[in-house]
């Protein structure tokens, strides 16, 4: 018996399955099922599948064993722990690449945020960005990222996170990081279809949206690349189909402050003298 397993596709196009197999603090002699080794792309069978992800503790533990299953067309997701800064998680994918057996991760992700050393963080994710610009993985994202630790990253990033992986279930929504995912494109199959239809970016996509509306849209960025990016919309159209796919994303949900909820002694704000 199989089942097919639907897959999420990610900001870059790269397809995740909407199934996996968390393997944290599985012992390292379970070996992979023959049944499960037989198992194709996309499907899921009745009896265990071989370890697909592993986070930065899992893969000391249990990724070698790993390597007995499929790697044409099963690579792992990897975790990196971003205490470690830009060297240290170049290295920290070699040893989980090797580990596993493969020469490329489908995707790799930060496993939390560091607070304390933002930049640290920051360093961590530019190794990431490498390694994608090196054809070493194929996507890279976050974990357990908060909606200011997003929103720093953004700022500072070159390229936005496939992934934020959080932890979600009926007790435990976080609506508020969930949106902001949404808002910003982090997982977006609608915008990242369109920008790699005309070979924009998805923030590139979204601005031009309100310009063909006849909006005047004013985009944020301290980024020299990221505000040059911003200016260049004017050579591509969205076709009709495109801006009512885009429509369509509309949620209801406001990004900021209601403007009825607005009070000086929340919002107030002293303006120092020329």
């Amino acid at each position: 018996m199989s089942t097919t397993v639907p897959c999420v596709t990610l900001n870059n196009g790269v397809e995740l399955p909407a199934l996996g197999l968390g393997v944290f603090q599985t012992p390292p002699t379970r070996p992979a099922t023959p049944s499960a080794q037989r198992s194709t792309p996309g499907t899921a069978t009745s009896t265990p599948p071989p370890p697909t992800a592993t986070s930065a503790r899992s893969a000391t533990r249990s990724a070698r064993p790993a390597s007995t299953a499929p790697t044409s067309s099963s690579r792992p997701r990897s975790g990196s722990p971003t205490t470690d800064g830009y060297d240290e998680t170049l290295h920290g994918f070699q040893k989980s690449a090797g580990k596993l057996g493969v020469e490329q991760i489908d995707l790799l992700i930060l496993h939390q945020a560091l607070p304390s050393a933002f930049d640290r963080t920051l360093d961590a994710y530019r190794a990431l960005e490498t390694l994608l610009a090196d054809g070493k993985v194929r996507a890279i994202g976050v974990s357990n990222f908060m909606v200011d630790h997003l929103a720093t990253l953004l700022d500072r990033a070159s390229v936005v996170p496939a992934v934020n992986q959080i932890e979600v279930h009926p007790y435990f929504v976080q609506p508020e990081v969930q949106a902001f995912g949404t808002e910003h494109a982090l997982q977006d199959p609608v915008i990242g279809g369109v920008a790699r239809a005309h070979g924009e970016t998805p923030a590139q996509v979204m601005l031009r949206w309100g310009i063909q509306y006849g909006r005047s849209v004013i985009p944020k960025s301290t980024k020299p690349n990221r505000i040059a990016e911003n200016i260049d919309v004017f050579d591509f159209e969205l076709t009709s189909d495109e801006m009512a796919a885009i429509d369509a994303l509309d949620t209801g949900r406001r990004g900021g402050p209601e403007p009825d909820a607005i009070t000086l002694e929340a919002f107030g704000r002293e303006i120092p003298e020329a």
